[in-house]
């Protein structure tokens, strides 16, 4: 606890230490909001060449976040006339609450969490899934079928997902032999082959596996089957405008944030950056404590960056297709994955153990740096106005352009010949 605080009564000093967490907390959140709004519209427009994105709001694009935050702050709050009312207003700040809330059992770095709880990762993912519940609220409430459609899918997606979600974070507890997300972290201290990923095989799948269960937790592309902007307008949220929209859009970010530190802690290191050989606040002091919340915050920004490029890149799946894939393929894959993670603690010998965990994590070394080498010196043997891959040399619209310009020079010539000889 801060020392000032110290001299306070009884409750009211836990009161006030608690309040400015809470403040601190909900402004890292809503800046990190404004980052990541930045961020996806970015990448979007690198990927998609979308010109709008990469030139607006000024030098970086900045301001465009900024400008969104006075639009939605601005914008006229509606209701449906046969809404309600209660439930209607309640509900964003519902979803919001629950995504906030796993903030407080989230340890940024080493003695760097709001509320030490022994059973940090179970109470992470039971609180965020409690999300679903201002989801079904907005559906329900707005008294439209597209939003109750919306609702009750991201409702059958959440409580789905929950399941192989939960088995494949059983694989690093089993290895920690706890639930404390701090244990967890303290386990994968020194090198980088000690993160859990790389523990065996059954953990790098499992990292996979939960990274996909999060995706779909958090309504992220292909599995944003509850907005649904083709078939269900905007789905749950389609009535909500203005602040109370910008609650929504806060709290799936804010998971997205929690989800991807969440797994960053049990498969990824945590805060730990893996290049020395053990803790960094035992080997740089106080700046360790920076280097932790730099480590954890960096790893989960890249996972967000993984979810922003799936979504411009895969394309929406049908709801049956989403509940096929998480009850035909990853459901009975995460419970393979529990069984062999806990045979091989009971039989395989630690030297194996220590062996396999050099030679993936080398490999993924290589694997990645042949990666980058080839995308810096691959030779680029397409001709000039035609195109690359599987469209090998045929000719670019713009050649067409080009082209069909030409033919329409060559026709003109003769008719402005003669006047150009006069004038001569």
């Amino acid at each position: 606890m801060i020392k000032f605080l110290a001299d306070f009564p009884a409750p009211y000093g836990d009161i006030v230490y608690y309040l400015l967490f809470a403040i601190i907390l909900l402004s890292f959140i809503a800046f990190s909001v404004m980052f990541f709004i930045w961020l996806e519209r970015k990448l979007s427009a690198r990927m998609q060449d979308r010109l709008g994105p990469t030139r607006t709001g000024g030098k970086f694009g900045w301001l465009q976040s900024l400008a969104d935050t006075i639009k939605l702050l601005t914008k006229e709050d509606t209701k449906p006339a046969l809404a309600d009312g209660v439930l209607f207003y309640l509900a964003p700040y519902v979803s919001f609450a629950a995504s906030f809330a796993a903030f407080l059992v989230l340890p940024l770095g080493s003695k760097m969490v709001g509320y030490s709880l022994p059973i940090a990762a179970f109470f992470m993912l039971s609180i965020l899934s409690s999300e679903v519940f201002g989801v079904i609220l907005a559906g329900y409430a707005s008294a439209g079928k597209w939003s109750l459609f919306g609702g009750i899918r991201e409702a059958a997606q959440v409580v789905s997902y929950e399941i192989p979600r939960g088995i494949c974070l059983l694989l690093p507890v089993l290895i920690a032999g706890s639930f404390d997300l701090t244990e967890i972290t303290s386990a994968q201290s020194g090198p980088f082959w000690n993160w859990f990923i790389f523990y065996n095989p059954f953990t790098f799948i499992g990292f996979i596996v939960f990274f996909i269960c999060i995706t779909a937790s958090c309504k992220r592309a292909p599995f944003d089957l509850a907005e649904a902007e083709s078939e269900l307008v905007a789905g749950f949220h389609t009535e909500y405008s203005g602040l109370r929209w910008s609650f929504f859009f806060m709290a799936e970010y804010a998971s997205m944030f929690a989800m991807s530190a969440l797994a960053s802690i049990l498969f990824l290191g945590g805060w730990h950056c893996g290049l020395i050989g053990g803790d960094e606040v035992t080997a740089f002091g106080s700046i360790g404590y920076l280097l932790n919340l730099i480590c954890l915050v960096g790893k989960s920004w890249f996972l967000i960056a993984v979810m922003m490029w799936m979504r411009w890149s895969l394309p929406r799946i049908r709801i049956d297709q989403v509940m096929m894939i998480c009850f035909k393929y990853l459901l009975p894959i995460s419970c393979f994955l529990l069984i062999g993670d806990a045979l091989w603690l009971l039989l395989f010998p630690t030297n194996w153990q220590i062996y396999w965990q050099y030679a993936i994590a080398f490999t993924m070394i290589f694997v990645k740096l042949s990666t980058i080498l080839r995308l810096f010196t691959s030779s680029n043997t397409t001709q000039p106005g035609k195109l690359p891959g599987a469209w090998q040399n045929l000719e670019t619209p713009l050649m067409y352009q080009k082209l069909h310009h030409n033919v329409k020079q060559q026709l003109a010539s003769p008719l402005t010949q003669p006047s150009q000889s006069a004038s001569d």
